[in-house]
């Protein structure tokens, strides 16, 4: 018996969210992929799935950015677009990470990548030392004010101003 192309595009839609949580912009970029799924069936599917309330992506973006931040110390910045990357509205991704970082702090984020750097690699002792966590905690999209703040906290001499003004 064939499976009506809702029938297989919810199930197709399942098997999905089973592997991992997905936005619902995710979920519909993915169900389109197939030859046989169309536009209203794949906004059927997922009108369904958010009034079962396997989508959301609110609680989504949240899951993912806690979890991203027990995980990986990072920084507004970096979080920001790892979230985008997700597809998930821009309304959504600001809210998610005021929340975000109302539990865990950026001042406690920075010191937790501080202090994994420092047990890894030692206090850096040449100005060459410490551009590169410097450059390490930028990465993790912590903003450049905090970098700084924390750098000069720790004793660390940076004289990097002239390079990123």
């Amino acid at each position: 018996m064939a499976a009506t192309p809702y029938e297989k595009t919810l199930e197709r839609a399942l098997k999905l969210l089973s592997y991992k949580p997905r936005s619902v912009a995710e979920l519909r970029e993915r169900l389109l992929e197939k030859e046989w799924a169309d536009e209203t069936t794949v906004d059927q599917v997922i009108a369904r799935l958010r009034e079962l309330g396997y989508l959301n992506d609110e609680q989504f973006a949240l899951s993912y950015a806690t979890s991203r931040l027990n995980t990986k110390p990072l920084g507004r910045t970096r979080l920001r677009r790892d979230l985008q990357r997700k597809k998930l509205p821009t309304q959504t991704v600001e809210n998610t990470l005021d929340e975000a970082y109302n539990m865990q702090s950026e001042e406690d984020l920075i010191e937790r990548a501080i202090d994994k750097r420092l047990r890894l690699k030692g206090p850096p002792s040449t100005r060459q030392e410490s551009k590169k966590l410097f450059d390490y905690l930028i990465r993790r999209g912590f903003s450049y004010d905090l970098v700084l703040c924390k750098l000069r906290e720790i004793g660390t001499r940076i004289e990097l101003n002239d390079e990123y003004e």
